[in-house]
This record gives C-alpha cells, structure tokens and sequence, in this order.
C-alpha cells in the first residue's frame, strides 16, 4: 500500500468518525446567549430612549429568534447521528424546562406586579443554575465556572428598582454573557479543536 492510499484510507476514516460524533449542543447555548444580549440591549435603548411602556415587551423577540435557531442545530446533530446519549436527553430536557420556567415564573411575576423588581434576577439564576448543571454532566469545567458566576451575579438587578429598573436589562445582558456566551465560546471550540485533532 502507498503513502498516498494510506492518508486515503485515514482521511476517509476521520471523515466517517466527524459524521458519528456524538451530539454536543456545542451552537445551543450561542442560539439562545446571542439572541438573548441582542433583544436586552434593544429594549435599554428604546427605553432609554422614548420611555413607553411598549418598549417593555421587545424581550418577546427572545423566544422568536432562539427558539427556530436551537430547532435547526438540534435538527442538524439528530440529522447527523440519529440518536442521543441519556446525558444529551438530560440537558435538553434540563434547558426545555428552563424556558418554560422562565416564562411561567414571567407570567405569574407580570400578574403578581413584581416583574420589574425580581424577573431579571430569576432569569439569571435560571441560565447561571442551567450553565453549571451542563458543565457537571459533560465535565466540562467552564461551564460549571460560568454557571457558578452568573448566579451569583444574578442578585445584582435587584440592586437597580423604581426609576433605574432599564438598568437591570443591562446587569442581565452581562450575566447571560457570562452564562451563555463566553462558556457557549469556549465549549464549540473545545469540541471542534477535539475532533480536528
């Protein structure tokens, strides 16, 4: 056998092992952090800058734009492997309970007339609890790093009530970067540095 026909053999092999990976949501948690950042920031600046009280439901656009993004990456993992490990099946259905945590706790905030003093917090501890939990299944140590961080910082809007309440859609902005993006980041390129070594 030649040199050339063996790194055949061993390109053609990678390729195959890169199909079979196992599913790592490595795109999940940028899905949902980056969306998430964006509304935050849009619905500061529009309150900051006509102070209506329609500005206050942009955070709606969250669950518009994560929701068919995280469908697509979880579509092109399951399309690619065709099954999911019990971990995989733990984290999403971890996550899925995150979201419905989130607004239900919104929802019952919004009627209870305490979302602007405690939403912002919940949601961060929400996404800093779901980070850590995700980084002890896969052992993925900034994860749990992260998750730890953003939920302590996520006490932090109940620092910014009455008229400073758009600062807490900043203090929140930061803590879903802690949380989401930063481990979201390092997570994708520690799972493509795995397979491409």
């Amino acid at each position: 056998m030649t040199t050339t026909e063996e790194l055949d053999i061993i390109t053609r092999m990678r390729g195959e092992v890169m199909q079979r990976r196992d599913l790592t949501g490595e795109n999940l948690f940028l899905a949902w952090g980056y969306p998430t950042v964006i509304v935050l920031l849009v619905e500061f600046a529009a309150l900051m800058i006509w102070n209506e009280d329609w500005c206050a439901w942009l955070w709606a656009g969250i669950p518009l734009i994560g929701t068919p993004l995280m469908i697509y990456f979880l579509n092109e993992d399951y399309g690619r492997t065709r099954r999911r490990t019990l971990d995989e099946n733990v984290i999403l259905m971890m996550w899925i309970f995150i979201g419905f945590a989130s607004c239900a706790g919104g929802t019952a905030m919004g009627f209870a007339g305490v979302f602007q003093q405690a939403f912002f917090a919940y949601l961060g501890l929400l996404c800093g609890l779901g980070c850590f939990m995700t980084g002890i299944i896969l052992h993925f140590r900034p994860k749990t790093i992260c998750g730890i961080l953003a939920s302590m910082l996520s006490a932090v809007p109940l620092f910014f009530q009455g008229d400073l309440w758009p600062w807490q859609l900043l203090a929140t902005a930061v803590n879903v970067t802690i949380a989401l993006i930063i481990p979201g980041h390092l997570f994708k390129r520690y799972v493509q540095h795995y397979y491409n070594s």
